[in-house]
């Protein structure tokens, strides 16, 4: 018996080959009818004999494409209409109740990447390959549905052949809006900065010169900047003054390989060559040749924060660092993430690189321009090798190139310090002329601004019964703008209370911000925006936002933010005049963990990061929260320590140490001397300011407690980056060879005094006190301890005054459930352990995996209480 079907599919369904999908599906169980996109999704016609319908459907949900995401399949029985073929419609027009979701950035495909590179394809080389499998998509969408009219693709018309796939059910390109080859689709574009013109018109490249760096001021003399065991003179980072060359564009290959060509030989030569990717450009340097790394840090004003490189291959990558097979999983997958490795031992990588840290940032090519940029650099590094006889080697000499490691590019975001990233060709040559020799971009436009994600595996246990769980640094390309879910709370009658609430707009924290767009059941969370210190900053957050307003059709009639009453964010949203709810800093962190797991109880969470403003107005940073979706209370805190000159501090930690040793009474402490003697005059300036309460704000943050144990122990008095005290006291402690779990320090846990204008809110029952654990780490100091030794007692302490508060807060009230985040939780050590002590005690530990535990997670953690209050007052 022939039947029909409406059929509605929810999900990440547009942009991922879905309609190719269902055609080929309806050919195979000879359904007639019809597929096409629409904004709330992907809606079918289908009619066929029973069974053949119910094998369609099947299908449909069990073995949809790889890239999609199928949330929900709704079913209606209509009538018959005896259609006699099966077809993909033009898109409707009409507005429905919801907006579809949109893909995020797909790496390129393993089919592509054979016909990028075999000679016979049409397609050989071409920069901008893709399919309905890979490549572009939420960067360049301009509006849903997403065909190729509502992309930046609508520039380029189709040519024949093109037209011919794109119409062609049976091929990978069928309906793939960004579908081109050279004779119809973007193309590379190359400047550079040189004296003799470069890259002519016609792509002849000139050869010799002056080199990479022609028309460079001399270096001056002066003290320069220290990377690794280089000095870069001063003049080195200075303007390259060169002109830039006219752009030359690569409309056939032969043009668009003398481009690569050309950028690859600048790379080789120790140049910096700035890169367009899907969201943005690249800074790119040979990772092997120290000179290049410590260019591009003296350039780019980045002294110290590790660079995160390049290779072609896991087998690549294998040589330099350890790669599980969960590790090497996520490497290749779609998103193709920026993954943190432990280094190997005998890796020998360039000074300037990830000096002192124990993991390398590491991504495998994630577009066609990388991956043909990457092969074509380690043919050139092979043939220069093979011309040198005995090969470069993997010493520091002939020039500082190691080559005995892989070949790889550094890749850092194409920015200048503290600004957005350059998303399009003409703010790159602008905004980066004083930093690259050349810039390899291209003519089609970037819509969005998209930094890499950055991401590592945890891995908590040991042998067979471990258990590996990704944890987010940054959560940017390939993985936003896909939604989270935000469970609906239900009424007595079964009816959901978030149907009759308004769309929210939470807008997230003043460092590392993500703004979260909410409507019923799906909170969307913005790709990494950054620091919101500057215009331009949260210039970049106003377009971002107001894109996601437009492609999703979310008009918020409400508003999130954080307590903090400076930060601009908070500031912009009292301005709107929509009501507003101020959700302070920790409960968001929590409230971030119980959003992600769907936890509706009340649970015992550990919020410890660097700041965030207190309900008593101290800075915290150190909170045992009992907490739920709406409400908490402050259960523990660690004990204040005063921080003399404020945010002064966590640019100068021996300011921290001074005020941790001045709150412990450890100043006399032999210890403390070294510390004390670097500090010079400003100990004396110090103690004034606290003596007499002198911009002296108070703060229980562990965040600040690290920085000053890394000051203390030498290990960084002076960061050259946000977080680097803590990331080098985890590195010392990472580098111990013993467990030291026996030796580990005491934090007291002592009743804490509360007055008669006390709240639940803003005073806890019991104060962590950590005089202990900086008296023994002093002790040890002292006594000659290894500085890598004293450095893990003093974090298994704070694994150990975890586990003691849990167990408290469980006999006093029952709860069993943790939760754990905050900038300090990215810390590997204190997580893992964490997680495996709590869990071999019984609790159930909840950690943030879908965003990061920095700040990252806080404008869901927002959406998540200012969600819950208004669920909650809409049925009371």
């Amino acid at each position: 018996m022939v039947e029909a079907l409406d059929i509605h599919v929810k999900g990440i369904v547009q942009g991922v080959g879905f309609r190719p999908f269902v055609y080929r599906l309806a050919k195979k169980h000879l359904v007639n009818g019809w597929v096409l996109n629409a904004v709330d999704g992907v809606h079918i016609h289908a009619e066929a004999e029973s069974g053949l319908l119910d094998e369609f459907v099947m299908e449909l949900s069990q073995n949809p494409p790889a890239a999609s995401q199928v949330r929900e399949i709704d079913l209606k029985e209509v009538p018959l209409q005896d259609f006699g073929s099966f077809e993909i419609r033009f898109s409707e027009d009409e507005q429905v109740q919801e907006t579809t979701l949109v893909s995020p950035e797909l790496a390129t495909c393993d089919d592509c990447v054979r016909e990028l590179f075999d000679p016979a394809d049409r397609r050989f080389r071409y920069p901008f390959i893709n399919c309905t499998n890979c490549g572009p998509r939420f960067t360049i969408i301009d509006g849903l549905p997403y065909d190729r009219a509502a992309t930046s693709m609508k520039d380029f018309p189709m040519c024949p052949a093109c037209a011919a796939e794109y119409a062609d059910p049976s091929d990978r390109r069928f309906h793939a809006q960004p579908d081109a080859c050279f004779a119809c689709g973007p193309a590379l574009d190359w400047r550079e900065h040189r004296a003799d013109g470069g890259l002519s018109a016609e792509g002849s490249v000139p050869r010799g010169g002056d080199g990479p760096l022609a028309g460079e001021p001399a270096l001056a003399d002066g003290e320069g900047l220290l990377v690794g065991e280089l000095v870069v003179p001063a003049g080195a980072w200075g303007p390259v003054e060169a002109p830039l060359t006219p752009v030359v564009r690569g409309e056939n290959r032969q043009i668009s390989d003398e481009i690569l060509a050309r950028a690859v030989e600048l790379l080789a030569d120790g140049a910096v060559v700035a890169v367009k990717g899907l969201g943005g450009f690249h800074l790119a340097c040979d990772a092997c040749n120290s000179q290049a790394v410590a260019l591009l840090r003296g350039r780019k004003r980045r002294e110290g924060k590790a660079f995160a490189v390049m290779m072609a291959s896991v087998d690549d990558v294998r040589k330099v660092c350890f790669v599980s097979d969960a590790e090497a999983e996520v490497l290749r997958s779609p998103a193709r993430p920026i993954v943190l490795l432990r280094k190997r031992p005998d890796a020998n990588l360039v000074p300037g690189l990830a000096d002192h840290l124990p993991e390398l940032g590491v991504m495998l090519p994630a577009t066609p321009v990388q991956h043909l940029l990457i092969c074509d650099f380690a043919a050139a590094r092979a043939k220069a090798s093979a011309g040198m006889g005995t090969g470069a080697g993997a010493c520091e000499d002939a020039g500082g190139i190691a080559g005995a490691l892989p070949p790889m590019l550094v890749m850092t975001s194409g920015n200048i310090h503290d600004e957005p990233i350059c998303k399009n060709d003409g703010d790159a040559w602008t905004q980066l002329a004083c930093v690259a020799d050349g810039f390899l971009g291209n003519n089609r436009e970037v819509l969005t601004r998209f930094d890499d994600s950055v991401v590592r595996v945890l891995r908590f246990g040991e042998g067979d019964d471990a258990v590996e769980a990704l944890q987010f640094i940054r959560r940017a390309r390939g993985y936003a703008p896909l939604p989270l879910a935000l469970g609906e709370e239900r009424a007595g009658d079964g009816s959901s209370r978030s149907a009759v609430c308004d769309p929210l707009l939470a807008v997230g924290s003043q460092q590392k911000n993500t703004f979260a767009l909410v409507r019923p059941g799906q909170a969307f969370v913005s790709q990494h925006i950054g620091d919101l210190e500057n215009a331009d900053t949260f210039d970049a957050w106003l377009e971002a936002k107001n894109r996601y307003e437009r492609l999703f059709d979310i008009a918020p009639k409400r508003l999130a933010c954080d307590s903090h009453p400076e930060y601009l964010a908070t500031k912009w949203a009292k301005e709107q005049g929509l009501p507003l709810t101020q959700v302070q800093h920790h409960h968001a962190h929590v409230a971030s963990v119980l959003g992600e797991h769907g936890i509706d109880e009340a649970v015992c969470g550990f919020a410890f990061d660097g700041t965030g403003f207190g309900a008593d107005g101290a800075i915290w940073g150190g909170e045992v929260l009992l907490a739920n979706r709406r409400d908490f209370e402050r259960f523990a805190n660690f004990a204040y320590v005063p921080m003399p000159g404020g945010a002064a501090c966590v640019k100068h930690p021996l300011r921290m140490a001074y005020g941790a040793l001045w709150a412990f009474d450890l100043l006399e402490h032999p210890g403390a001397a070294a510390a004390l003697e670097a500090l010079g005059e400003q100990a004396a300036l110090c103690d004034k300011m606290i003596e007499n309460g002198l911009n002296t704000p108070m703060t229980s943050s562990v965040g600040r407690l690290f920085d000053a144990a890394s000051a203390l122990l030498g290990l960084c008095a002076q960061p050259a980056y946000e977080g680097e005290p803590a990331i080098l006291f985890d590195a010392a402690a990472a580098a111990c060879t013993t467990d030291e779990r026996e030796r580990a320090y005491a934090i007291d846990v002592v009743k804490n005094t509360a007055t008669a204008e006390s709240t639940a809110h803003d005073t806890s029952v019991l104060l962590l006190d950590a005089a202990p654990a900086f008296r023994a780490l002093l002790d040890d100091a002292a006594a000659g301890e290894p500085v890598q030794a004293v450095a893990l007692r003093f974090q298994w302490a704070f694994v150990q005054a975890v586990s003691t508060a849990a167990q408290l807060v469980q006999g006093l009230y029952g709860i069993s459930t943790v939760a754990l985040s905050g900038g300090v939780f990215m810390n590997r050590f204190l997580v893992e352990r964490c997680v495996e002590q709590l869990q071999l005690l019984g609790f159930t530990v909840a950690i943030n995996q879908d965003l990061p535990p920095n700040d990252g997670c806080v404008s869901f953690g927002q959406a998540v209480v200012a969600w819950a209050a208004e669920t909650e007052d809409a049925t009371d």
